[in-house]
């Protein structure tokens, strides 16, 4: 019996397809209409969407895009670093799953590439076995959700869909951690070794995480596991949350905030990472990179470093060679044996 044709679908987030303010109001309106993204209903999502429609699509889209403008090269960070992993994961999985028949695809769940579209040319395609790899270490109901949604809706509307696994998270995966000790290791060898290491991570509305979101849980484990990895004493790190949006409590302490007192309590050099991105984009290249630099030095810091994301380099790649591995094996392609399996965890 011939093997069903078999694909991998990296999924990221989005981003608009020029930094152009009609591109950004697009997009914007597509990511903040999501009621994963921004919860509430009856009232309380009439008076969202009113908010949305009539004042953030209206004035927001032009500051944003200038912001895409000073990061933008040819097309968005994240489109292209997905793109990257995408190729670097098709070639490790010939080099180390041979005679399996894997193509591996990008999709964004807003923006372009689309995920829906891009499952509906699968399915055209004749792909029977799709395994989809959020990009998003730390699951929460607010960017891994999603993903699930639009897989349920598209398996409702087709007769005889193909079979799709969707993996919830790699939070604590060994891998995981000792590509982003690497990256730390690596940068500070090159750049230099702060007072303190600050790792940032994207926040929620901290009522979200009341809800039930493991979202936080997941930041703290992943944070604890790095430090455990790098043998950071516990006055060495710190977990911060990034991005909070409107009045509501967000899931603290604050990075800015952080950022802002460091310097008065002596610490004056600062290293920071966000463990919750795997490819750099607009939120890490401007809003972590500049404007929290900006933050720290104007409180009095000395030195601010950002640790870039894992984005396509080799540890990253190993881990998604992995993640494959261990979420098909036995379903798409035959299980491995132990010696195959210590060959992928050790390559380089």
């Amino acid at each position: 019996m011939s093997q069903p044709k078999t694909a991998v679908l990296l999924v990221n987030l989005g981003s608009p397809d020029q930094p152009t303010p009609g591109a950004v109001r697009r997009y914007l309106k597509e990511f903040l209409s999501d009621r994963r993204v921004v919860e509430g209903d009856g009232i309380m999502r009439l008076v969202w969407l009113t908010v949305l429609n009539g004042i953030i699509l209206t004035f927001r889209p032009r500051k944003v895009a200038k912001l895409y403008a000073s990061i933008w090269d040819q097309d968005s960070p994240l489109r292209l670093i997905l793109n990257q992993q995408v190729a670097a994961l098709q070639l490790a999985l010939q080099q180390q799953m041979p005679g399996q028949d894997i193509q591996v695809f990008s999709a964004m769940t807003y923006g372009n590439p689309g995920l829906t579209p891009r499952l509906a040319e699968l399915k055209q395609a004749g792909y029977q076995k799709i395994l989809v790899l959020p990009l998003y270490p730390q699951y929460s109901d607010t960017t891994t959700a999603p993903i699930y949604d639009q897989i349920a809706r598209f398996q409702l509307q087709n007769r005889n869909p193909p079979d799709i696994r969707v993996l919830h998270d790699y939070h604590d995966h060994p891998l995981y951690i000792r590509a982003l000790a690497d990256s730390v290791r690596d940068y500070r060898v090159e750049q230099g070794q702060g007072d303190k290491l600050i790792l940032s991570y994207h926040g929620i509305p901290q009522e979200y995480a009341e809800r039930g979101d493991p979202y936080p849980d997941h930041c703290h484990r992943t944070s604890e596991l790095l430090a455990h990895e790098l043998g950071l004493a516990p006055d060495q790190w710190q977990t911060t949350f990034q991005s909070r949006f409107g009045p509501k409590a967000w899931l603290q302490p604050y990075t800015d905030k952080t950022l802002e007192k460091l310097p008065e309590s002596g610490v004056k050099q600062v290293d920071i990472i966000s463990p919750a991105f795997s490819a750099d984009c607009l939120e890490t290249l401007e809003e972590l990179s500049v404007e929290n630099r900006d933050i720290f030095m104007e409180a009095g810091g000395e030195q601010y470093q950002y640790i870039p994301a894992l984005n396509a380099d080799k540890g990253m790649i190993r881990l998604l060679v992995d993640l494959v591995q261990q979420n098909s094996s036995g379903w798409f392609n035959p299980v491995s044996t132990n010696n195959e399996q210590n060959e992928i965890n050790d390559a380089p």
